[in-house]
């Protein structure tokens, strides 16, 4: 950067700080002059979005973690001292707890729009993987901070989930006694899944800068998924796109600021404001909203794999949960090459369109499923057995419908350009 030709800034202060460290030259190319697709609609905010509610996470969580105390004796006190006694405590606790309901809001939709119009596909595969990877991550902190309150569904809900560990193979109790810290869930637990919440939204920062990088190497991708012909089928993306980008995300604060400050407690669960009691099992253990998708494949399979006719388990059903709900996130990385089709966006793909659309009812049926009870009956059929048949889909989508796409999906013509597209659009 150095090295290359510079434009002196106005600013004096600017000018000197960036002629011995072009920081705002590197600004000015990746966020101000950078070329970037005429035709982004609004679902490419939701980047920028996910990135704000990053930020937030990590300045509220520095907060609270120092009026937090991660001792079981002392954790739920601790939550509700911050909530009653600390200045604004009640304020950056709900701006964390929701916001963590809001920031996989936006990823959900970042990943559907990714999905939808391709932006998986080459030369995008590394972008889309580290995606997936701040994704998980974010699976990761959201479950640790769901245990930090120390309330009934924090304490069942690590039990529940910790022990699904122990179904692995010869490291299984291995691996759940290093979660635990011991040989229950007890005060270790807390320290440590304190330490890592606190330690991982970093790691995501991290890999988030990552993604942007990868971004900025290969360009953005666009609703027609078509690449760009030359400067007539881009824009700066300042001011264009900051601007939208600015809209977006401010009709997002919104609805967010809603929740906030007038059904600060809807997304949670009743139970977690109950201290935690090893002694008494909630009559129904679920954990968050955006979990409950992977939670109902994990409850699907309730029977054992093994040889026929004989006693012999290969695969306990135990076992088969873990590695259906594991494998759901698996199949998201490895979407790049079971999507071959050399058409990206769903818009000129009817078939795919209506798979993927049929796809993302399923996972919010999957949703729902996951939210009750195991043994729950509607119109006279087990909710186990239709997660189970949302599951087959879920699966069937990945390993079944898009190799068979692939192959026998025509599409439609693509557009010749981005700019003679949005011209008669705009005709």
């Amino acid at each position: 950067m150095g090295s290359g030709p510079r434009t002196p800034f106005e600013n004096p202060v600017v000018e000197w700080v960036d002629s011995r460290l072009p920081i705002f030259t590197m600004m000015q190319k990746e966020y101000g002059v950078f070329p970037t697709p005429r035709n982004f609609n609004y679902f490419w905010n939701f980047g920028a979005i996910a990135m704000i509610m990053l930020v937030l996470m990590i300045v509220t969580g520095i907060v609270l973690a120092m009026h937090y105390t991660p001792h079981t004796a002392m954790a739920f006190n601790s939550v509700e001292r911050i909530m009653r006694d600390v200045n604004g405590g009640w304020l950056i606790r709900y701006l964390h707890m929701n916001g963590a309901s809001f920031f996989f809001i936006a990823v959900y939709i970042h990943i559907f729009r990714g999905m939808y119009y391709g932006s998986y596909k080459k030369p995008r595969e590394l972008l889309w993987i580290l995606g997936v990877l701040i994704f998980l991550l974010m699976m990761a902190t959201a479950f640790m901070g769901y245990v930090l309150p120390w309330g009934q569904m924090s304490y069942w809900g690590a039990t529940v989930i910790t022990n699904l560990f122990s179904a692995i193979p010869v490291v299984g109790e291995s691996i759940v006694t290093l979660l635990w810290g011991g040989f229950s869930i007890d005060n270790p637990t807390l320290n440590r899944f304190f330490a890592l919440h606190y330690l991982l939204p970093f790691v995501i920062f991290a890999v988030v800068f990552l993604h942007i990088w990868a971004l900025h190497v290969v360009g953005s991708n666009n609703p027609l998924g078509i690449d760009t012909k030359g400067p007539q089928d881009t824009v700066p993306f300042h001011p264009y796109y900051t601007i939208k980008d600015t809209f977006g995300t401010l009709v997002y604060l919104v609805i967010f600021c809603f929740f906030v400050f007038f059904m600060p407690d809807a997304l949670g669960h009743p139970d977690n404001y109950t201290p935690a009691n090893p002694m008494v099992t909630p009559p129904h253990i679920v954990p968050e909203w955006y979990f409950l998708p992977f939670y109902a494949m994990l409850r699907a399979i309730t029977f054992n794999i093994g040889i026929p006719f004989t006693e012999i388990v290969i695969i306990s059903a135990k076992l088969g949960g873990v590695l259906v709900m594991f494998g759901s996130i698996a199949l998201l990385f490895v979407l790049p090459w079971l999507d071959r089709h050399p058409i990206r966006s769903a818009r000129f793909r009817p078939q795919y369109r209506i798979a993927l659309l049929v796809w993302l009812a399923v996972f919010a049926f999957l949703g729902y499923v996951g939210s009750q009870p195991a043994d729950a009956v509607k119109f006279g059929i087990p909710l186990s057995y239709l997660g189970l048949l949302g599951t087959i889909y879920y699966y069937g989508f990945f390993l079944a419908i898009l190799p068979y796409l692939n192959k026998h999906e025509k599409g439609r013509d693509l557009p010749p350009s981005i700019h003679e597209s949005v011209l008669k659009g705009s005709a």
